[in-house]
């Protein structure tokens, strides 16, 4: 079967199914690993799908964004293991700033008990915060339905009172050209000042998050530390030139 006879089998049966194999598309091209490897790679580098651990998946729309309880519900496990490494790196009398993201929010079970403060944009963290007896700041602005984010001009004013010794930021996609991105430009922009006014930005995102592109772009890859769970050796020798990325054992 010839290059592109493959490439178009590989790029309908995305269409079908979101997510194929590598052993399967061997099979079902009839051809070696190895070339489908090299096929896949092609294809991402043209953005027409995204290398996942063992096979690839279908990009997603760079305007789609899940809300809140679609969040919270995917990979779960992957995002408490990530959260809790994140957790860790809180020390004795930080200022933190925790975004909304579905990830981040996983830290607060995590947090020590300890003499912190945090400042969020996270509408639904703060009760969890209160909760822990942490001392919490809300910034003010527009609250976004789909995620509970507090967004917008008022929004970003308000970081400008801050500044903070970590920050811990969750997004929708990135990439070792386009960056760190998220669907809406409005909370782009809050994540982008949050990472500006921090000594040490992390960014919380499982292995599904990379080799995405949403639209809006909060920050160059470089510009924060990635933590994740899993990373095969392609999407590694892809990234770790590029940023610093701290991969999370159990």
């Amino acid at each position: 079967m010839l290059t592109p006879e493959r490439h178009q089998v590989i790029l309908q049966l995305l269409k079908e199914r979101d997510i194929v194999k590598i052993q399967e598309l061997v099979e079902l091209t009839n051809t070696s690993e190895s070339t489908i490897r090299r096929d896949l790679s092609q294809l991402e580098a043209g953005k027409f799908l995204k290398r996942i651990h063992g096979g690839a998946s279908r990009l997603q729309g760079k305007l789609k964004e899940p809300s809140m309880v679609e969040k919270s519900s995917k990979n779960l496990h992957e995002k408490q293991q990530i959260a809790r490494y994140a957790a860790s790196l809180v020390e004795e009398g930080d200022c933190v700033y925790l975004d909304a993201g579905s990830t981040v929010r996983e830290i607060i079970e995590y947090l020590p008990n300890k003499n912190i403060v945090v400042v969020t944009n996270g509408f639904m963290h703060v009760s969890p915060l209160l909760d822990k007896g942490i001392t919490t700041y809300l910034i003010g602005g527009f609250v976004k339905q789909t995620t509970n984010a507090i967004i917008g001009r008022a929004a970003v004013a308000s970081l400008e009172l801050y500044r903070f010794d970590k920050c811990f930021i969750g997004v929708n996609g990135i990439h070792p050209v386009f960056g760190l991105t998220t669907p809406d430009q409005e909370e782009a922009a809050v994540k982008q000042k949050a990472i500006s006014l921090s000594t040490e930005a992390y960014v919380l995102a499982d292995e599904s998050k990379f080799s995405e592109i949403a639209f809006a772009k909060i920050a160059d890859i470089k510009e924060a530390v990635i933590l994740t769970n899993e990373l095969d050796e392609d999407t590694k020798n892809l990234y770790m030139d590029k940023t610093t990325i701290k991969v999370v054992t159990a």
